[in-house]
């Protein structure tokens, strides 16, 4: 479905990205991981179209995207939970769902509204209460609601558990689940490296700006020196170094 090709990203004169490939399968969850800094939030931002491409391309079912503005990107069939969820605030969990599906028409996004309430029943308890106003475990659901709302074909959430609670996290990842087992694609960034190898099919580890590995979740699940020199997992304890 989506296919990076040797693609240089940045901001200003910066280069983030140095010339990374990979390919995401349609139907499949794939994790992007790395360390702070490794260029994760740049490459998922270069294709919804919100960072600059000096080089390379992005292919989405065959079609070159790479210059291809954001709202076109997104009548493809791409959205974006962002990092910091980046909600209206002083609107409503409604008005926010709303905003979302403005390129769907009325009887869509009713249908849309009432799934990703059915996924996250604690928007429908939200339902008229201010985005500002709720908890950050809420906020992430409905940055993911918001996304949805567009009848996206490939889902990309960034920093989907960061600061949030365990449970908050297992109700979200019920969700994803839920969204693959519907035939979804979803490109995930994800600090908590044991929930990500736990639900993904596929892997692609940065390291400074650079592809450090590539491969399945259970293969990377098997590599020690993967998890230790790249995800910071000691095999003697479990626990990552990075949050």
């Amino acid at each position: 479905m989506l296919r990076i090709e040797r693609m240089h990203c940045g901001y200003g004169g910066f280069e983030a990205v140095h010339g990374i490939s990979f390919e995401v399968t349609s139907g499949e969850i794939f994790a992007l991981l790395g360390p702070n800094g490794a260029g994760k939030t740049s490459t998922i931002m270069a294709i919804a179209g919100h960072v600059r491409i000096f080089a390379g391309k992005i292919l989405y079912n065959e079609i070159d995207l790479t210059s291809v503005p954001t709202s076109q990107r997104i009548k493809h069939g791409i959205a974006l939970a962002p990092e910091g969820r980046r909600l209206f605030p002083d609107l409503t969990v409604d008005e926010n769902l709303q905003i979302g599906g403005y390129t769907r028409t009325q009887t869509e996004n009713t249908a849309n509204r009432e799934r990703i309430l059915s996924l996250f029943p604690r928007l429908k308890e939200r339902f008229q209460q201010q985005a500002g106003s709720l908890s950050g475990g809420e906020q992430q659901m409905l940055a993911i609601g918001r996304a949805l709302m567009s009848q996206p074909k490939l889902l990309i959430i960034d920093e989907l558990s960061l600061g949030l609670m365990p449970k908050i996290i297992d109700d979200i990842y019920r969700a994803i689940s839920s969204l693959k087992s519907d035939g979804m694609t979803i490109l995930l960034v994800e600090q908590n490296t044991h929930r990500a190898l736990g639900v993904a099919d596929s892997v692609c580890v940065l390291e400074s700006g650079r592809v450090a590995w590539q491969g399945t979740s259970a293969d990377a699940r098997q590599d020690v020196n993967l998890l230790e020199t790249y995800l910071g997992i000691s095999q003697q304890t479990g626990i990552s170094k990075y949050p």
